[in-house]
């Protein structure tokens, strides 16, 4: 369907002054009003009778025809508008906490904690909610590469874990907000039994930074933690980035051997059964 600025530009050169004004108005205005043809007449101080050769000329039976069109394609351009703005309001979000993540990245704490990674019989990465979804991702990245890893975001079993561990394990707790307790009572039970303990939070005042090994601080936003905007889990995964390839660089060869195997065996499972083959079926 013709679009109802399309038809007013194809018809303009066949307007008089005053319908051109008219056209001017249309095709210059942006918004919602009172449309109707006793308030525009009034507005452009033009006779009502002009709107309505005005709408015949751009292809419409009357004005009220051309108005319901017109209406709607407003309506739509207001909408994309709006989105746009939230796009790039979010857009400026990412942008933000891009470049906040790797201006305060302390490259010297992330290669220490990959030196822990690799020196550790048995790695527990610990979140709760959105850094729970975390520490899954952490498990299954690392755990491709050959890492003991785990990840728990159960409350008692992480607690559980915590009072078990010893010098050969390293508990990594996330939490975004810096006050998780579970994580924190974790961290602090495990240190006790001599555990390598590292947080990852966006608390540049956590007093955990006493109790930890480590501290690895991430990006943050004002109630960044509820999701209402965008995803919390997008510091923490920069930062996981970037600690990913510290490991792998320990023993390149190595990992990325295990981690072809890991491929390998993905790809292994997802092969059909030979009763299976050829008879059209999904898994």
């Amino acid at each position: 369907m013709e679009k109802v600025r399309d038809r007013i530009i194809e018809a303009y050169d066949s307007m008089t002054t005053v319908e051109r004004g008219v056209a001017d108005f249309f095709l210059k205005n942006e918004d919602l009003m009172d449309f109707s043809s006793r308030n525009i007449s009034g507005l452009l101080y033009i006779s009502e009778p002009t709107l309505s050769r005005f709408a015949q000329k751009c292809g419409y039976d009357g004005y009220r025809k051309f108005i319901y069109d017109y209406e709607k394609e407003i309506a739509e351009a207001i909408r994309e508008r709006n989105i746009s703005e939230l796009s790039h309001r979010v857009k400026g979000t990412y942008e933000r906490l891009l470049n906040e993540e790797f201006q305060q990245l302390e490259e010297e704490k992330v290669k220490k904690v990959s030196e822990m990674l690799g020196k550790a019989e048995k790695v527990y990465v610990c979140g709760r909610g959105s850094s729970g979804f975390a520490a899954r991702e952490f498990y299954l990245r690392f755990m491709r590469l050959g890492l003991e890893v785990q990840a728990l975001t159960d409350p008692q079993v992480i607690s559980m874990i915590a009072a078990v561990s010893g010098p050969e394990t390293l508990v990594i707790g996330i939490s975004l907000s810096g006050h998780t307790e579970e994580i924190l009572e974790a961290l602090t039970t495990a240190k006790s039994r001599n555990a390598s303990a590292v947080l990852i939070t966006s608390d540049r005042d956590t007093a955990m930074k006493s109790v930890c090994d480590e501290v690895l601080l991430v990006a943050g936003d004002r109630n960044m933690d509820t999701g209402t905007e965008i995803s919390p889990q997008f510091p923490i995964l920069m930062l996981m980035d970037v600690l990913y390839m510290y490991y792998l660089k320990n023993d390149t060869k190595e990992k990325t051997r295990r981690w072809n195997e890991t491929l390998k065996a993905l790809h292994e499972h997802r092969k059909p059964e030979e009763g299976e083959r050829g008879n059209g079926q999904d898994e």
